[in-house]
């Protein structure tokens, strides 16, 4: 408990999945949530349940791809809390699954949008409130697709690419400024929309679930509290020395 006392730390996407873990348990561990999100219900309901455990949080409506949107809300944010401490760049979506010769470039676009320049915009407006602090943590949800290839979702894998090199580039670009800048790059991880795909496929959840443990060494799939334990090690002061970092949290499936 305590981990991140007194921090208050920006989640985006944190209506559900991953997003939704990180932001419960950050309050959990002191921080005070700003939970950015899309989906107006999906985030009050984030909210409410951190309320109800007595954390303290609050709902902002962002759309990553709207410059002006996440200026005006990170503003709030810092006008509401006080500061910003951390950021958690983890809304994203997968797009289309077609190779390159067979995507529309509105169909490229609308990954870029969301998963590129949302973590570009969300960087953007954080970093000056966290120079003013003289600290702070970023951490980009990337994924394994970031830094291998497979056989589905070019654009995804692009732009989780970008999202890779820029954690890089930031890193060293803010680190006289004691803000760290770090990467996730999750393996398969069973979320309420991965879940929902999956009992789309011949056999239902449960044929999805045996083929994507098999792909992982470890035996199973992983856990949207897998990531956010990830999340919470690398915004907190316990990783202090860590920046331009990339944590694989894939059950070994990288290491293959």
């Amino acid at each position: 408990m305590n981990r991140l006392k007194d921090k208050v730390a920006i989640v985006t996407g944190a209506g559900a999945g991953m997003g939704k873990e990180t932001s419960i348990l950050f309050a959990k561990e002191g921080a005070a949530v700003a939970v950015f999100e899309i989906n107006e219900a999906n985030g009050e309901e984030t909210v409410n349940e951190i309320i109800n455990f007595g954390g303290k949080a609050k709902f902002w409506k962002v759309d990553v791809s709207n410059e002006e949107n996440v200026k005006n809300a990170i503003n709030e944010v810092k006008n509401t809390f006080g500061k910003i401490d951390i950021l958690i760049n983890n809304a994203g979506i997968t797009g289309v699954d077609k190779k390159t010769h067979e995507l529309t470039a509105k169909e490229w676009d609308e990954v870029f949008n969301v998963d590129v320049k949302g973590v570009f915009f969300c960087t953007k407006y954080a970093v000056p409130h966290m120079m003013e602090n003289k600290s702070g943590s970023i951490v980009n949800l990337s994924s394994i697709y970031g830094t291998l290839g497979s056989h589905e979702l070019t654009p995804y894998h692009a732009a989780k690419g970008a999202v890779f090199a820029m954690t890089k580039q930031d890193a060293l670009s803010y680190a006289k400024n004691n803000i760290r800048v770090n990467s996730i790059h999750p393996g398969t991880i069973m979320t309420p929309l991965v879940k929902e795909l999956g009992s789309r496929m011949e056999g239902g959840l449960e044929a999805y679930n045996k083929i994507m443990s098999e792909k992982h060494p470890i035996g199973h799939a992983g856990e949207p509290i897998d990531v956010a334990y990830g999340c919470l090690y690398l915004a907190s002061d316990e990783a202090k020395f860590v920046t331009g970092a990339n944590l694989y949290i894939d059950g070994g499936y990288s290491a293959m």
